[in-house]
Order: C-alpha cells, then sequence, then structure tokens
C-alpha cells in the first residue's frame, strides 16, 4: 500500500521502506533505507523531499510526485 504525504513527513533516519515496482533478483520489492532527515518546506506543504540509500553505493531521492511507488510494510 503506497504511503501518504503524512506518511512520508513522519519517516526518520534508518527506517526501512520498500519499492514497489523495482524488484530483487529473488522476486522480493528492494529495500530502500531513509538515509537522513525528512525536508519539507513551509511556502509549500505538499513539497517533500526524503534521501534514501540502496545497494551498497547508491543513494537518491525521493519526492512527493514518487510517494505511490513506496510502501512502508513488505
Amino acid at each position: 500500500m503506497p504511503i501518504t504525504l503524512d506518511q512520508a513527513k513522519s519517516l526518520y533516519s534508518g527506517q526501512v521502506v520498500y519499492h514497489s515496482i523495482n524488484k530483487n533478483k529473488d522476486g522480493t520489492k528492494q529495500k530502500w533505507k531513509i538515509n537522513g532527515q525528512v525536508k519539507t518546506w513551509k511556502r509549500n506543504p505538499l513539497k517533500v523531499k526524503i534521501p534514501v540509500k540502496y545497494g551498497l553505493y547508491t543513494y537518491d531521492y525521493i519526492t512527493e510526485n514518487d510517494l505511490h511507488l513506496i510502501d512502508i510494510e513488505d
């Protein structure tokens, strides 16, 4: 089940989320780890930027446009 904007704002560093489309070789969902503080904006409360790490060396950001791809539970 995709996360909502309020759930995204309450994520914390070290928490694990799962990508619903990208799969591992064995067919399970990719596990992404929240790698820092969730950034929000006062001027635009609908905007969010979440730093994530997956794999050994890959870092990226989840934005409000990508929340439909992220699950909290496996």
